[in-house]
C-alpha cells in the first residue's frame, strides 16, 4: 500500500483526496509524453518551439578519479548560495565551505546588484580561506535554465524559484560574474566551467560511482539531466567526436504547452495562478519543496470549509497563503503510525490546537497524498530517462531538500520507479553526499584535465 491506511481517516476526505492519486496508466501517459517531448528538444527543428528544452552543457566526460588540486566552486540555487574551497586528491577530497544569504530585495533587483553581492561573498570566503592572493579555477553551478553555447557560457532562459532580477535574462552569467569581480578587483578566479545542479549532482555520484549517468533534484525545484549519445543532439555545437554529452532536460517546464492538464487539480491551478510566473514550470509545482506544503494548505483549507476537519473551525494562519511550510509536511509524515505528535507540534504553531485525534489523521493522509504525487510523477520522470537511455545497472544521483527530509521519499521513488521502467531495468538511487558544490570542482577539475592547461600545470605544480 502505497498511502498509509488509518482507521480514522474518513471515507468523505479519501474521496476529496481521490483526484491526488495517480494510477500507473496515468504515470505511464506521463512518460509517453516526457519522452516525446526530450526527442523534440533534442531536434534542431523542433528545438525552438520544444517544451523540454534539453540544452546540451558541454559536459562530455566524467570524472576518472585522477583529478587532483585545489578548486573554487560557487552553488547558486535558491535563497541561499555557497562558495567552497575543494582539495580534490585520488579518491579523497577536503572540503571548506560556507552558506551566503540573498535578501529578497535582491532576488528581486537588478543583476548587477545580485553580481555584485556574490562577488563580495567570493572575495570574503576566500579572504578567510587565506587565498585571495591565489588563482584559482571555479566551477559555478546555476541552478535556473540556462542555454549553453560553450562549457563556460551560458545564457538565462527564465528565472524561477521566486527570482527576477532585471538585465540577466538573455545575458550570459558567466560574463555578469566576470564583471562584478572585475568591478572589486581583489581577487583572482577563473571561470572554468558553468553548470545546472543537476550536472553538479551527476558529476558528485559519477566520482564515487562510475554507474552514475542521471543527476536529480528535487528541492526547492526540480530538474533532471542525464548523458545522452552526442549523434543524437542535433542542437549541440561542441566536438561530436566524443561520444556522449550531459544533457540538462529542464524538465521543470513540462506541461507548460498542456500536456500534463489530464492530472493537474484545482489546487495546482490556484498555485499557478498565485505565483510570480504563471503558465511556467508547471511539472515543477507539482512536486517540489517550494510549492508542496501550499497545496496540502489548499487541500486542508478545502476540507475545513466543508466541514470535514476541525469540525469546521479554522484559523487565521491555516487561511494565509504560504503558511504551511513543505517542511511540515516531512515532520507530519515522519510520525509512528498511531502517533501525533509532530502533527500536533505544527497544528499548535498553526493555532489549531483543538485538532482532535481523527483530524491528525486526516491530515497526515493529505500529506501522504501530496508527497506520493510527487514522488511518482518524479519517478515516471526517471523511468522515461532510464528506458531513453536503454542501459542497466544505471545509478540515479539526488539531491534537494524534498528527496534528502522527506522520510518516505526514497522508498516511494524506488518502488515506483521499478514499477515504470521497461525491461525490468535494474537501477539504483544514490543521495548526493556534498550537494552539487562539489560537482561543479569536479567539472572544473575535469575541464583542467582535459585541457591539460599550463594555467593547470602552474596552478598544481607544487600542489
Amino acid at each position: 500500500m502505497v498511502i498509509t491506511e488509518d482507521v480514522l481517516v474518513s471515507n468523505e476526505v479519501k474521496n476529496k483526496c481521490q483526484e491526488l492519486v495517480l494510477t500507473n496508466e496515468q504515470l505511464l501517459r506521463i512518460k509517453d509524453q516526457l519522452l516525446n517531448d526530450i526527442k523534440k528538444g533534442l531536434s534542431k527543428e523542433t528545438h525552438p518551439e520544444s517544451i523540454v528544452k534539453c540544452f546540451p552543457t558541454y559536459v562530455q566526460d566524467l570524472p576518472n578519479g585522477k583529478e587532483k588540486g585545489k578548486f573554487l566552486a560557487l552553488d547558486l540555487g535558491g535563497t541561499n548560495f555557497r562558495v567552497l574551497i575543494i582539495h580534490l586528491g585520488e579518491k579523497h577530497f577536503d572540503m571548506q565551505s560556507k552558506i551566503y544569504a540573498i535578501p529578497e530585495s535582491i532576488m528581486l533587483g537588478s543583476g548587477t546588484d545580485l553580481f555584485d553581492h556574490i562577488a563580495e561573498c567570493l572575495a570574503n570566503f576566500m579572504q578567510e580561506q587565506d587565498v585571495a592572493s591565489e588563482r584559482l579555477p571555479l566551477g559555478f553551478t546555476f541552478s535556473f535554465p540556462l542555454r549553453q553555447e560553450a562549457l563556460t557560457t551560458g545564457l538565462l532562459e527564465r528565472w524561477t524559484k521566486g527570482f527576477n532580477c532585471s538585465g540577466v535574462v538573455g545575458e550570459d552569467v558567466v560574463r555578469l560574474l566576470k564583471e562584478a569581480l572585475k568591478r572589486r578587483n581583489d581577487v583572482q578566479i577563473d571561470v572554468c566551467a558553468i553548470l545546472n545542479d543537476t550536472t553538479g549532482t551527476l558529476m558528485s555520484c559519477a566520482w564515487k560511482n562510475h554507474n552514475c549517468r542521471i543527476g536529480l533534484i528535487v528541492g526547492t525545484g526540480s530538474n533532471a539531466c542525464y548523458v545522452e549519445r552526442t549523434e543524437n543532439v542535433d542542437t549541440f555545437n561542441g566536438t561530436k567526436s566524443k561520444p556522449y554529452v550531459i544533457i540538462n532536460t529542464e524538465w521543470g517546464a513540462f506541461g507548460d504547452d498542456g500536456s500534463l492538464e489530464f492530472i493537474r487539480t484545482s489546487y495546482d491551478r490556484d498555485i499557478d495562478e498565485n505565483s510570480i510566473n504563471p503558465g511556467k514550470q508547471l511539472f515543477e509545482k507539482m512536486i517540489s519543496g517550494m510549492y508542496m506544503g501550499e497545496i496540502v494548505r489548499l487541500v486542508l483549507v478545502g476540507l475545513t470549509k466543508n466541514g470535514l476537519l476541525f469540525n469546521g473551525t479554522g484559523s487565521e494562519d491555516l487561511f494565509t497563503k504560504w503558511k504551511f511550510l513543505t517542511k511540515y509536511v516531512s515532520e507530519i509524515e515522519s510520525d509512528k503510525r498511531g502517533e501525533y505528535d509532530n502533527c500536533r507540534q505544527v497544528l499548535n504553531v498553526l493555532g489549531l490546537g483543538h485538532a482532535t485525534d481523527e483530524d491528525c489523521a486526516n491530515i497526515r493522509y493529505v500529506c501522504q497524498c501530496v508527497s506520493s504525487r510527487a514522488a511518482h510523477i518524479v519517478s515516471a520522470g526517471i523511468a522515461t530517462l532510464i528506458d531513453r537511455m536503454g542501459q542497466n545497472n544505471i545509478t540515479v544521483g539526488v539531491d534537494g531538500s524534498v528527496y534528502r527530509y522527506h522520510p518516505h521519499f526514497h522508498d516511494l521513488m524506488k518502488a515506483k520507479t521499478a514499477e515504470l521502467v521497461s525491461n525490468q531495468a535494474q537501477f539504483d538511487l544514490m543521495l548526493s553526499e556534498d550537494g552539487s558544490g562539489r560537482g561543479a570542482a569536479l567539472v572544473a577539475a575535469v575541464a583542467c584535465r582535459i585541457k591539460g592547461s599550463s594555467l593547470f600545470k602552474i596552478i598544481f605544480s607544487h600542489y
